[in-house]
């Protein structure tokens, strides 16, 4: 079933993105920017990619130049701008509390397209984004917020509207581009507008070639940095959206919450972060959040297949049709 199928790739994305902090973080505290980190990583995930998207783009080339504002989106906000704030906020605050913040980005969605066609969300869609979010402060710790750096928290939110901004662009009609493909060029222009970005000195651009902290001892900078790239973003992008073209940009936000407990997971086992009884609850609530925002989904989708008329030969009177027939979304 392709909507099961679209929720295991999605969990699978959202384990590999929780991977991103917990090793990134080491780097920064050696002098890592950044910038410097988010465009490597960018620039080594799109070489690991490329093979896999030329070999999907046989015969379909035409697809890149057709979406290639979707392509430039998603390196502009999906790659660049998400990845870059986001580090920057974990640079200032803890790995957990910077993602909270920025898997407020459901939330967005939701009062996004509130605005933008003037209906109220059904109630379970709002009874959702309480239960989700209420799970997200749990994981975090009630009052988590009170005591850590102002200006991280701001980064953090501007990735909670990239964030949203990448879901909705990742869903879009795919005009025949595969997933894989858009990850690949996603992050290739990514990495090119991040070093151009750190080229003029707009930001910080510095990388510190020296061991870093690792599971307790230390190893090269490439071992971290390489695990980044391999899961956190070759892995992570072409599973986000070959799952957000399945499932649509809401539900997936939904599930991406899961990279919250697995982000907090990973800073426990490898930065000593503790979990604490409320942190286990916190990840249940998220879960029960998902499952209201995806029974909403089950109940909207049509149950009775579209009709269409017995073909039978044309006769003299009958009109050749001169426009398409209109056909259910």
């Amino acid at each position: 079933m392709k909507t099961t199928r679209g929720i295991i790739i999605a969990v699978l994305a959202s384990l590999a993105f929780g991977t991103s902090g917990a090793f990134v973080k080491p780097l920064f505290e050696v002098g890592w920017s950044p910038a410097a980190a988010v465009a490597l990583r960018a620039l080594a995930g799109s070489v690991i990619l490329a093979p896999f998207a030329i070999v999907a783009l046989r015969g379909r080339w035409s697809t890149v130049w057709k979406g290639r504002w979707r392509i430039l989106g998603m390196a502009l906000v999906g790659v660049a701008g998400c990845q870059l704030v986001y580090f920057m906020a974990v640079e200032r605050i803890p790995v957990g509390t910077a993602i909270l913040v920025e898997y407020t980005a459901p939330v967005l969605l939701v009062l996004f397209a509130w605005a933008t066609t003037r209906r109220m969300p059904r109630a379970v869609v709002l009874v959702g984004s309480a239960v989700a979010i209420v799970g997200l402060v749990l994981v975090i710790g009630p009052g988590a917020l009170a005591s850590v750096d102002l200006l991280g928290v701001l980064f953090a939110f501007l990735a909670a509207i990239g964030a949203a901004g990448y879901y909705l662009i990742a869903a879009r009609p795919s005009e025949g581009l595969p997933g894989v493909a858009l990850a690949w060029l996603g992050l290739f222009f990514g990495s090119v507008i991040l070093f151009a970005v750190g080229g003029l000195r707009a930001v910080p651009f510095d990388m510190v070639f020296t061991d870093v902290p690792f599971l307790g001892g230390t190893a090269p900078w490439w071992v971290s940095l390489g695990i980044v790239v391999l899961f956190a973003t070759a892995l992570g992008y072409a599973a986000s959206i070959t799952a957000t073209g399945m499932l649509g940009s809401r539900l997936m936000s939904f599930i991406a919450l899961l990279e919250v407990v697995f982000a907090t997971m990973f800073a426990w086992l490898w930065l000593g972060e503790q979990l604490t009884l409320s942190q286990l609850l916190g990840g249940a609530l998220i879960l029960a959040g998902i499952v209201f925002v995806y029974s909403e989904r089950r109940a909207a989708m049509p149950v009775e297949p579209l009709e269409m008329p017995a073909a039978s030969e044309p006769t003299e009177t009958a009109p050749t049709p001169t426009e398409p027939v209109p056909t259910r979304p």
